[in-house]
C-alpha cells in the first residue's frame, strides 16, 4: 500500500521565509514538530492507504481536473487555536480558487472510492505541530514571529504525492503533477 495525498506545492521563496519562522520556533518553549521546508504544501485531499495498482486510475482522474492558474498569498504563522494549539501554520488566502479545486479533486476522486471531505476545506501550510505545550508559546509565537505574509505565489499544477512515514519524520514523492 501507498500513503497517498493531492497537494499544491509552494516556491522555494515562500519555503525559504517559513524556514525563517520555524528558527525561531525551534527556541519557543514547549516541544513542537517542525515540519521540513522542502514538505510544506497545501493538501487538497488526503487519500490515505492505496493499492499501488490503484495509481495510475487516480492520475488520470486528476487530468480531468479543470481550472485555471492562480494566485495565493500564503500569510504569517499564527497557533489555529487561541488556548489549545496543535499546529503553527499559516492561512493561505486567494479568491476561493483552491477551495473550488479541493471541491472538484474531492468529486473527481469520489467514485474512486474515496469519500467526500465533511470539513470545509481550510487552505493552509503547517510549519510545526504542537507535541508538548508550554503556557507562553501562543505569547512567543505573537511576540516574535513577523505579521507579514510569507509571499505570493502561482498555482499552476497539483501533485498526488506519496508519503513515508519515517522515526524522522515524513518522506513525500511526488508521484504524478498535473497541469491546471
Amino acid at each position: 500500500m501507498v500513503r497517498t495525498f493531492v497537494a499544491i506545492d509552494l516556491t522555494e521563496e515562500i519555503r525559504e521565509r517559513a524556514r525563517e519562522s520555524q528558527e525561531i520556533l525551534r527556541e519557543a518553549p514547549g516541544r513542537l514538530a517542525i515540519v521540513e521546508p522542502e514538505n510544506m504544501h497545501i493538501t487538497l485531499k488526503f487519500l490515505g492507504e492505496v493499492d499501488p495498482a490503484a495509481i495510475e486510475g487516480i492520475v488520470m482522474t486528476l487530468e480531468a481536473t479543470k481550472a485555471e492558474p492562480f494566485e495565493i498569498t500564503v500569510g504569517y504563522p499564527v497557533c489555529d487555536h487561541p488556548r489549545r494549539p496543535r499546529v503553527i501554520w499559516c492561512d493561505v488566502t486567494d479568491s476561493g480558487e483552491s477551495a473550488a479545486l479541493a471541491r472538484q479533486v474531492d468529486g473527481l476522486l469520489e467514485p474512486l472510492g474515496f469519500p467526500r471531505e465533511k470539513r470545509p476545506f481550510h487552505p493552509h501550510v503547517t510549519l510545526a505541530r504542537v507535541k508538548d505545550l508550554h503556557p507562553a508559546l501562543i505569547k512567543e509565537v505573537e511576540r516574535r514571529i513577523r505579521r507579514e505574509p510569507l509571499g505570493r505565489c502561482l498555482v499552476s499544477a497539483i501533485k498526488l504525492k506519496k508519503s513515508t512515514l519515517t522515526p524522522g519524520g515524513p518522506i513525500y514523492e511526488d508521484l504524478a503533477e498535473v497541469a491546471l
